[in-house]
């Protein structure tokens, strides 16, 4: 049996016709840039993330970016983050001229370990990233009161986790700012790179739209320095069609978890395998990855059995970014951030996007189990 990692096929056939519709609507306008399919999307995912409002910008990391430069951050600041997480995260803080400081995670969830992160607070430290990871959310109780404390800005990194909930509050609306990615794979994903800014603050969505196309207050009137980071109308419209349909492909991602939970709990294979846990502050886990811990070292081993079995999987992360060459500089060393640093030798995502059958789920699980035997 073939099961893929991910198959977006299916989803793009069962939506081809609405999306060859907007297509061909914003190609007959000739309108590409910003504009009526942007707005559109914009209003529907602002009330998606129950924020007030929502920014489109170019991709996740540029979400990243146009936030720090918002929040005025740059050279001397530091910014604390999670060095478990996709590199963008780190990479927009050094983009502005800021410096990471990375922390340890939670061993349960995967995410940034607040107690931690109150460790690494300095007179420098003016804000605080915490990544909402594989789609479950980050202890945002925590974050906040760190940030109350201290006065940072917290810009949640939700670009794995669109429509998760903390305590019943979608991520993305409860710091200053909430970026999101819509790269093809995620749940929710354009035909390309594209990104959002969600905010409560109408001062702040006014400067964001202002940066994002090269802080234009006016036609040829500037009144900061901003850049190019439009969402195009292409993918504007391409979203709007989908986003009515995010609920039941995040539910159908929980079912297939669950049914991963049951199929390994019956496999007979704990002490061998730790399935992803949800902490009971994430009441809405949306499964961007359904990624299980593999223990005794054989996490490699099986990642080449599992493939060899056309099996796809991957690994997310492998190397912690305090220990990527770029950040050098940094000082990270091996033991400074070790629980990490040991999930990142052991974790392994398996397939769980919404069109995956029950019969894909029995044979990954039944490989696995062969595997061990």
């Amino acid at each position: 049996m073939q099961v893929p990692l991910l198959d977006l096929v299916p989803q793009y056939k069962a939506l081809k016709s609405e999306f060859m519709k907007v297509m061909e609507e914003v190609c007959d306008s000739q309108r590409f840039i910003l504009g009526g399919k942007v707005e559109e999307f914009e209003k529907a995912a602002a009330e998606y993330c129950q924020t007030p409002d929502s920014i489109g910008v170019t991709s996740g990391s540029d979400a990243l970016i146009i936030a720090l430069m918002e929040a005025n951050i740059g050279a001397g600041d530091e910014v604390i983050t999670s060095t478990f997480t996709f590199f963008a995260t780190a990479g927009a803080i050094v983009r502005v001229g800021a410096t990471p400081v990375f922390c340890d995670i939670d061993p349960v969830t995967f995410n940034i370990d607040v107690d931690k992160a109150a460790e690494k607070v300095t007179a420098k430290t003016k804000a605080i990233i915490p990544v909402h990871l594989f789609g479950q959310a980050a202890d945002m109780d925590k974050v906040m009161a760190l940030a109350e404390k201290h006065n940072l800005i917290v810009i949640e990194d939700a670009c794995q986790a669109i429509g998760a909930e903390y305590k019943g509050k979608r991520v993305g609306s409860i710091g200053n700012f909430g970026c999101f990615s819509f790269f093809p794979s995620k749940n929710l994903g354009c035909f390309g790179d594209g990104g959002l800014v969600s905010v409560r603050c109408p001062e702040r969505a006014k400067r964001l739209r202002m940066l994002r196309n090269h802080g234009q207050g006016g036609t040829y009137v500037h009144n900061m320095v901003g850049g190019n980071f439009r969402l195009d109308a292409l993918q504007a419209a391409v979203l709007s069609v989908k986003l009515p349909y995010l609920d039941g492909w995040s539910e159908a991602r929980q079912k297939n978890a669950a049914e991963y939970d049951k199929l390994f709990a019956e496999a007979g294979l704990a002490g061998k395998i730790v399935t992803p846990k949800a902490a009971d502050y994430a009441t809405r886990h949306i499964y961007n990855q359904y990624s299980i811990l593999v223990k005794d070292g054989k996490r490699d081993a099986l990642k080449a059995y599992l493939q060899e079995k056309s099996i796809g999987c991957a690994v997310y992360y492998p190397l912690c970014l305090h220990l990527q060459e770029c950040f050098k500089a940094l000082g990270g060393k091996a033991g400074d951030c070790p629980v990490a640093e040991a999930i990142s030798q052991e974790i392994l995502a398996i397939p769980i996007y919404p069109e995956s059958t029950t019969e894909m789920r029995e044979y990954v699980v039944n490989t696995i189990k062969e595997f061990f035997a």
